[in-house]
């Protein structure tokens, strides 16, 4: 993209066979993205002021006019990803759902913080101001759409439902692999925003399958913050557009990784035919494209006999499934063949043959700890249904493993309580490389709800302190503001004496409800 040249039209193509769908797309100009973030940045303050009942309405609103969309929606996002019908109909509902939760989160309104210390005029040597601390909006964001949850990390995701929750207007870059999906949605949202009295510009897209698209949106002096789900590669670039801007700012990036299985010795002997079936299932679901999806598991040799053939017979019944795009079949393609031709690499199992355009076979791969550390591409993420089997020789060697980790979003263990209490220290070295430790269970399926934590540290994500999923996912969005020796008058209604609000704050180091001087002693 040139100034202002217009591009070519694309269109969306199908991977299921190859075909361009109904629906002519354009990349954003930079006229289009200066105007569509001026009218965020208008919308801001008064947004920010919004009453929290008419932000949970306009939320709920949302919700139900996605719901709304029907079989259209499913229709197209169906042609537009290859996904299954039944997997997009429970993201249309988990994607409800989220906004639905941030919605409750608004309307009950104690996640601001709200913090009161009181003045003591007499206090000794000097007196005491009266100081009071609350959470409030970062300004416009922009939301990067997710290629592999179009629906529930994208346009109405998890990213854009907290930012909106938080009280910042939002631009969403549309995935372009989904551009059709992208435009349904945010009608939607529009129209929920016209209904409950939003103002203008507090939710826009821009649509672009060029990269200076999202340049041009990161680096605009009014935006405050981005959003982002994707390759490594994307948030790294995302992340220094952020920061070689004149003001730096913060990019929440998920950049997907390998989380680590570990199954221990006696959890293999026992349950080597129920673990080896998960294992199985997890690494082929949704065709291999989560986030979560299990890309390295950890054995001991002396254990794990059963499990790793029980594990080879489950793969070679397991079908194929179309990937999302022709690009990213072809990026799995390569990836195996770089595990594979690797030194000290067996294919152990491949599942049954491709059928179709797009079309991936599950691969698990075979290594042992030597090889594993000795080539450090064997850690990286592939995207799609694979996964490397590493055999350690005992504890040390487990141990070892681990400590070489880079961050995650997820480590799982498979454990009798007698493993768990043997590999302590095992637990305590995941519990620093990863956002979620999963005890007897598979990373896939990121379970919505206020503690879930879909975070990690480097390179998982950008910002280890933050996740992208649960009601903790609203603080991304917002920054501390302190008030010292205002009026009641000219206080934010979070921080008023009264608490007009009815929310829970801290007032001189207690929580409460009550106004300021009613609160109980003791």
């Amino acid at each position: 993209m040139s100034g202002d040249v217009p591009e070519p039209a694309f269109k969306a193509v199908s991977p299921i066979d190859g075909r361009h769908l109904d629906g002519d797309f354009v990349d954003a100009s930079s006229t289009e993205i200066d105007n569509v973030v001026d009218h965020a940045t208008q919308a801001a303050a008064a947004y920010g002021r919004l009453g929290k009942d008419q932000v949970a309405r306009f939320l709920q609103a949302a919700a139900t006019a996605i719901e709304a969309l029907g079989e259209a929606l499913i229709d197209r996002v169906h042609l537009e990803t290859g996904l299954p019908r039944a997997r997009l109909i429970g993201e249309r509902g988990r994607t409800a759902n989220q906004l639905r939760l941030f919605a409750e989160v608004v309307r009950e309104g104690s996640w601001v913080d709200a913090r009161i210390d009181t003045a003591i005029p007499d206090r000794q040597p000097v007196p005491k101001p009266d100081v009071r601390h609350v959470h409030r909006p970062l300004g416009p964001v922009v939301v990067f759409g997710a290629s592999n949850f179009p629906l529930a990390f994208s346009t109405a995701g998890g990213d854009t439902a907290s930012a909106l929750a938080a009280g910042c207007p939002v631009v969403v870059k549309g995935h372009p692999a989904h551009p059709g999906t992208a435009a349904l949605v945010a009608k939607a949202i529009r129209q929920a925003a016209d209904s409950t009295g939003v103002p203008d510009g507090v939710f826009s897209l821009v649509q672009g399958r060029s990269f200076e698209v999202g340049r041009r949106l990161v680096t605009h002096p009014k935006i405050k913050a981005v959003g982002f789900t994707g390759s490594f590669r994307g948030g790294k670039a995302v992340f220094e557009y952020a920061q070689s801007r004149d003001e730096p700012i913060p990019v929440f990036a998920e950049m997907g990784s390998t989380n680590p299985v570990f199954v221990l010795p006696q959890a293999a002997a026992t349950r080597a035919r129920e673990i080896a079936k998960g294992l199985a299932t997890s690494v082929s679901l949704g065709v291999g494209q989560f986030c979560t999806n299990p890309g390295l598991v950890f054995v001991q040799r002396s254990s794990s006999t059963h499990l790793l053939d029980d594990l080879r017979e489950n793969v070679l019944v397991t079908p194929p499934g179309t990937m999302l795009t022709a690009g990213i079949k072809e990026a799995y393609d390569q990836g195996t063949r770089r595990l594979a031709s690797t030194p000290g690499v067996i294919n152990m199992a491949t599942g049954q043959p491709e059928q179709g355009p797009n079309q991936a076979a599950t691969v698990v791969f075979k290594t042992g700890l030597d090889s594993f550390l000795r080539h450090e591409e064997l850690a990286g993420e592939v995207f799609g249904p694979s996964s490397m089997v590493v055999e350690c020789e005992d504890k040390d060697e487990m141990l070892e493993a681990a400590q070489t980790l880079r961050g995650h979003l997820t480590a799982s263990v498979h454990a009798t309580p007698d493993d768990a209490q043997n590999y302590r220290d095992l637990l305590d070295v995941l519990e620093s490389r990863v956002g979620r430790l999963i005890l007897n269970g598979y990373p896939t399926g990121v379970e919505v709800c206020p503690s879930m934590v879909h975070g990690g540290p480097y390179p998982a994500t950008t910002v280890p302190q933050s996740t992208s999923v649960g009601t903790n996912a609203i603080r991304r969005f917002v920054r501390p503001v302190c008030y010292q020796g205002f009026s009641d008058r000219l206080l934010p209604d979070a921080l008023k004496n009264s608490n007009p609000l009815g929310i829970w704050r801290l007032i001189n180091g207690r929580f409460t409800r009550a106004a300021v001087g009613a609160e109980p002693s003791g």
